[in-house]
């Protein structure tokens, strides 16, 4: 009998596999040989279609590493509605240059208990008045003809307290009450509340929920999502069988939501132990085995030196590609402050990685901004103090510090710690909405400078950007989110508000502040997609631009060389490095003999390349 494409994969990795599962479940093999066979069972139900692209993929493995991906994330309902007007809205989505649409949250949950529908009631149904799984699926075979890639969110720690399992364990039926963590008494939790960190401390405090019958279920995140327990062999086979069933209906990227708290220990933070590696390898080997074109993405709030571990080594990956979160925050404190400093030592660090490594970049996302920066180093260097700063860079962005353009709003303030994060959406931080409030154009024309350097900046940084909907036609908050009951506690719901699709018609007229932006982003998108020196491949760096205002990026690959500098104040700047021969802007078109001294507007960039004419 010819041997399958799945028979060749299990062989290649059977030997590690079940040396994992069986070391981390205790020789339970019953439990392994019921895994393998779920694996069996979810190749076979691939359709066609994706098993002749898993095989295109596998014969190219660094497929995903092109630098003309461009990524965009949204909310179906608010870009439009439901599934098929997603669909619809495609030739949009490719006029934007699109070609990786990262769709939020979308599972069945229940309303005004989901968390942005993070808390999931079933993980093989879509949200009703989204449409249905039918539907998603329609939706992934219509990017996939035209060559988009599809990321789904897939929320391993916990479900919804409404998810079936949920039901029966509340219900104290056999096999169910253990792929929770319950109690009978508030001994154990109490003794798991002192080593482990709290996720929400102002708005859900504590670890662990007492039920109206008295039993105790752990709840890092909030009271309505119960965290499951993967040290039963039982939940990892059922949530790896969910997660190749979305796989199965054409979704190419899986993010997988808040990995590293997945696995419990008393006495320990419940962060990032050891186990979850193992089940992130399990997980990778499991995705090569059944569906090798589908990519794992990795959820990991930290410093780019502390994710590389969900990377995995290189002959043991784990994560496909990873957030750049630290550098997100550092952009923002970069430009509240107007010093590049923390910038380039972020830089210096992620250049210092393998170039294996992939990030995905962003400037917004559908959460906060929390201040999570290298405050020992900025005590050190500026005598910043972290309470401080935070008040600083909060005041700064909700327009409360004198001079201030951003307009933003907090979330989780803690007054106690002196802490909150931010929210709010590029183009309101970055003073549009401000300038437009005031009719001030001379304003406006700075906020659209502005917009377009933090979106230069994120293009030139190795990895795989994402645009957050809105922001390539400069949206602005949606203040309005306020009168609705279910979401006017969540300020993060004022970056989240609907597409405004009148406002996007104005893209067509180069005058209007949708039009000026959307027009810049294409450039600098097409820009990035056709020059080598923005390859994964390139050498970068960063060099001293000899203004404290200024980051200077190199890239380099074989004799091409891009010098990319971004001032991050609102002033006229004189900076550079150190160069001989020609250099042409590629934004522009502007010509230097030398480029130790580039002017660079207010919020400026420059993007200069060699030339070797």
């Amino acid at each position: 009998m010819k041997q399958t494409a799945f028979d060749r994969r299990l062989a290649v990795r059977n030997d590690e596999l079940k040396s994992l599962y069986l070391q981390l479940y205790h020789d339970d093999e019953a439990a392994f040989d019921y895994f393998t066979a779920m694996l069996r069972r979810a190749w076979k139900e691939r359709k066609r279609a994706l098993r002749d692209q898993d095989l295109r993929r596998e014969e190219s493995p660094d497929w995903f590493r092109r630098r003309d991906i461009l990524g965009m994330m949204l909310y179906v309902s608010a870009f439009a509605e439901t599934l098929r007007g997603v669909e619809e809205k495609l030739p949009y989505l490719q006029e934007c240059g699109v070609n990786y649409l990262h769709l939020m949250p979308l599972l069945a949950s229940p309303k005004g208990r989901s968390d942005g529908g993070y808390a999931v009631s079933d993980f093989r149904a879509v949200q009703p008045e989204l449409g249905a799984m039918e539907d998603l699926e329609a939706l992934a075979d219509a990017c996939r003809r035209s060559r988009m890639l599809v990321c789904l969110d897939f929320v391993m720690n916990h479900t919804s307290e409404d998810h079936d399992w949920a039901r029966r364990a509340r219900a104290g039926e056999s096999g169910y009450r253990e792929r929770y963590f319950f109690y009978d008494s508030w001994d154990v939790p109490r003794e798991f509340e002192k080593t482990v960190p709290q996720v929400f401390p102002t708005t859900a405090p504590g670890s662990f929920t007492q039920l109206e019958d008295g039993q105790i279920v752990m709840t890092n995140f909030y009271p309505y999502q119960w965290d499951l327990n993967y040290a039963n062999p039982v939940v990892f086979n059922d949530m790896t069988e969910n997660l190749l069933y979305l796989a199965n209906r054409g979704v190419d990227v899986i993010r997988l939501d808040a990995i590293p708290y997945i696995w419990k220990e008393l006495g320990t933070p419940c962060r990032n132990l050891p186990q979850v590696h193992t089940l992130s390898r399990m997980l990778r080997l499991a995705c090569e085995i059944v569906c090798p074109s589908v990519l794992l993405l990795g959820e990991v709030v930290m410093e780019p030196v502390k994710v590389v571990p969900y990377f995995g080594a290189a002959e043991r990956p784990e994560c496909h590609m990873l957030y750049n979160v630290t550098t997100m925050a550092t952009t923002w404190h970069t430009l509240a402050t107007g010093d590049v400093s923390l910038l380039r030592r972020q830089m210096d660090a992620v250049c210092a990685l393998p170039k294996e490594f992939l990030f995905l970049n962003y400037l917004r996302c559908h959460d906060d901004i929390g201040w999570g920066l290298d405050y020992p180093w900025l005590g050190e260097q500026f005598g910043i103090n972290e309470v401080a700063h935070k008040k600083y860079l909060n005041d700064y962005f909700t327009g409360r510090r004198p001079g201030s353009v951003a307009r933003g709003e907090l979330y989780n303030d803690d007054p106690r710690l002196g802490d909150a994060r931010l929210c709010g959406t590029t183009a309101s931080l970055c003073g549009v909405e401000a300038a437009e409030y005031e009719g001030d154009p001379f304003k406006l024309e700075r906020a659209i400078a502005c917009a377009a350097t933090l979106h230069a900046w994120m293009l030139s940084q190795s990895g795989i950007p994402v645009i957050y909907s809105g922001d390539e036609v400069g949206q602005c908050n949606d203040w309005l989110y306020k009168e609705d009951p279910d979401k006017r506690e969540d300020s993060r719901y004022i970056h989240r508000g609907r597409f405004r699709w009148d406002e996007a018609e104005k893209r067509k007229d180069p005058d209007t502040r949708q039009g000026k932006l959307f027009r810049l982003l294409r450039r600098m998108e097409d820009i990035r997609a056709g020059e080598p020196c923005f390859d994964a491949s390139a050498d970068v760096w960063t060099e001293d631009s000899g203004s404290r205002h200024v980051l200077a990026l190199c890239r380099r690959l074989g004799d091409r060389e891009l010098v990319c500098l971004f001032n991050f104040s609102g002033e006229f700047v004189t900076a550079g490095v150190k160069r001989e021969g020609c250099y042409t802007e590629l934004m522009y078109g502007g010509r230097y003999d030398g480029i130790e001294g580039v002017q660079l507007w207010p919020n400026g960039f420059a993007w200069l390349l060699r030339d070797g004419r």
